[in-house]
């Protein structure tokens, strides 16, 4: 059994079916043969570790291929109900879609990266490949850089460590200088931008959502360059999102 780099030790047979999960979730489906040659392992590796998901009603099986179950969705709201204000996320990012007539999401940080919870579009969003539980790297994100402008700078150090500041476009933050520089402003002025930052042509504002000194999640309204520019990028967005994470951070004290 390897060691992960927490020093703890790991099984390798686990690793494998988290593998085979993962695997089945980006094709919707695949068969013995394609995840064999994918993941590098044997066919007979696959498919007792099939067999076994399936015995554990985790995979359903059509014909030769294999798809993911029901059960992930019992599994990923047991999890979202952990989240005592999820009911209040939900109905504000409703309301600053419709009010803004943009993309509305919600996210939190686990293991270094942004999870995303909630979204909710408005008349005018645009689509993009977010979607609730896809996890994104926190420096190229308004949503990530809201949180991490919160987090302890230890822990900064630790996810910086993880997952580098890997660039997407020119104007991805890719040092820890301008991260640093980036946090601070953020800590300043309550919110975070995303200019253009992760994809071209997209611009996003955040905010921080709070209790004492615990990291909730952040809200974040998302359009095009041509939409979020003058005023409404650097004033009236911004207000909406904070106005929102305030609301979020008063029933979170009372969930």
């Amino acid at each position: 059994m390897p060691a992960n780099e927490t020093g703890g030790r790991t099984v390798q047979a686990v690793d494998n079916s988290i593998a085979i999960i993962e695997a089945l979730q980006e094709r919707e489906g695949a068969g013995v043969t394609e995840l064999a040659t994918e993941l590098d392992l044997s066919k007979a590796t696959v498919h007792a570790h099939l067999n076994t998901l399936f015995q554990n009603e985790l995979v359903i099986k059509n014909g030769t291929e294999y798809q993911l179950s029901l059960r992930h969705l019992d599994l990923g709201e047991t999890v979202k109900s952990r989240l005592g204000f999820y009911d209040v996320v939900t109905s504000e990012l409703d309301d600053i879609a419709m009010e803004t007539d943009e993309l509305a999401q919600f996210a939190t940080e686990e293991h270094g990266r942004a999870v995303y919870l909630y979204k909710a579009s408005g008349e005018k969003a645009v689509q993009t490949a977010s979607k609730v539980g896809k996890r994104e790297y926190l420096h190229c994100i308004s949503l990530g850089k809201a949180m991490l402008a919160h987090l302890p700078e230890s822990r900064v150090d630790d996810i910086v460590a993880k997952h580098g500041l890997r660039e997407f476009t020119s104007r991805t933050i890719t040092t820890r200088a301008e991260l640093d520089e980036s946090l601070a402003k953020i800590r300043e002025r309550g919110y975070a931008i995303d200019d253009e930052e992760k994809i071209e042509g997209l611009r996003c504002v955040a905010a921080p959502v709070l209790s004492d000194a615990d990291v909730l999640g952040a809200v974040s309204i998302s359009g095009p360059t041509s939409r979020m520019r003058g005023d409404r990028f650097e004033e009236e967005l911004p207000e909406v999102v904070k106005r929102s994470a305030n609301v979020i951070e008063i029933n979170a004290k009372f969930s």
